[in-house]
């Protein structure tokens, strides 16, 4: 089970720790003491690069590793005491005040979190006024974050009421959660009980969402890799040409997409990549009115003559008996 965000950022401060003690630790000696795979740690190695005592990008981590050892370049740089600028400040300040108000954060990391506030509010002096005149409001996001982080760290399973814009309707399913990660959005990787396979739920598409008391139980299964974003088309890929109005707009959210080019009224014409363009003859019929592919030609035609034949067995399935074209039947509108 992967470890949820508070768990990771806990252990990386703890890593950041023991690389300055010990210069050049094996890779393999490192995971163990920390009870994870070779593989987390150096996905950890990857992150903490990026982090360092300031926000404008300067005095950050140089550590590396060449898959055997770890070696920190720069312990004594960024060993030196912080100092932080009014704006980093407040920045800090406010985000912290926001953090503490998330409904679902376990009671221990909101007391820790206060107490860093309050150390943090001393050290900046005058800065701390400034903030406290600044404030900022989660939205409903935030809670559900809240509770899918609960669940992981406890096991738990979920009850979700997610919305699909695809289908344009709510469902209600039961999900043992496996990881939160964010592509843009943040997602919920887990196992969906109603599938019975791995789905991912985007957060702000959760209507309504429940910590159940029964153990999560999600199989094994392999992680994707999510560095190159949610879904990876090839630049070899087909390109396809979609044209949707208002209605249909969702479909840029819901697809990747090389571009979307706003249309009179309000619509898109996006373009895609896809390694099977005859998937989207589907992603056509459930865009209907709202929607319609223009390339290739053939895909348009075969999804404009699969619409035909659905709406002429949608005909058959629902004529009266004695109605038909000699008995002046009436059809449904499609």
């Amino acid at each position: 089970m992967a470890a949820n965000a508070i768990d990771q950022t806990r252990r990386m401060l703890s890593l950041v720790t023991y690389l300055r003690e010990r210069p050049g630790a094996r890779v393999g000696d490192v995971a163990r003491a920390f009870g994870i795979s070779e593989d987390e740690l150096i996905s950890d190695l990857d992150v903490l690069p990026m982090c360092g005592t300031s926000f404008r990008g300067g005095d950050l981590l140089d550590i590396d590793t060449d898959g055997d050892r770890i070696w920190w370049h720069n312990p004594d740089d960024v060993a030196e005491p912080l100092r932080l600028a009014a704006d980093e400040a407040t920045a800090l300040l406010v985000a912290a005040r926001a953090v503490a108000t998330l409904p679902g954060l376990r009671e221990g990391d909101r007391e820790a979190l206060l107490r860093a506030t309050a150390k943090l509010e001393t050290a900046a002096g005058e800065a701390a006024g400034a903030s406290a005149r600044l404030s900022v409001t989660f939205e409903s996001e935030g809670g559900v974050f809240a509770d899918v982080d609960r669940a992981i760290s406890e096991r738990r399973r979920l009850w979700l009421r997610y919305y699909s814009p695809a289908r344009d309707e709510l469902t209600e399913r039961e999900v043992d959660p496996i990881r939160l990660f964010a592509v843009g959005h943040t997602y919920l990787e887990g196992w969906c009980r109603l599938t019975e396979a791995r789905r991912t739920f985007r957060l702000d598409r959760v209507a309504e969402i429940r910590l159940l008391d029964a153990p999560a139980a999600a199989p094994e299964i392999e992680l994707r890799d999510l560095s190159e974003g949610l879904v990876q088309p090839s630049a070899d890929d087909p390109e396809v040409i979609v044209e949707v109005g208002p209605g249909g707009r969702w479909v840029a959210e819901y697809y990747p997409h090389d571009r979307a080019d706003e249309l009179p009224g309000g619509g898109l014409r996006i373009t895609l990549r896809t390694p099977s363009p005859a998937s989207l003859r589907r992603l056509a019929l459930r865009l209907g009115r709202d929607g319609r592919i223009t390339a290739p030609v053939e895909l348009a035609e075969s999804a404009r003559r699969a619409a035909r034949e659905a709406l002429a067995a949608y005909d058959e399935t629902t004529e009266a008996p004695g109605d038909g074209a000699a008995g002046g039947g009436q059809s449904p509108e499609a």
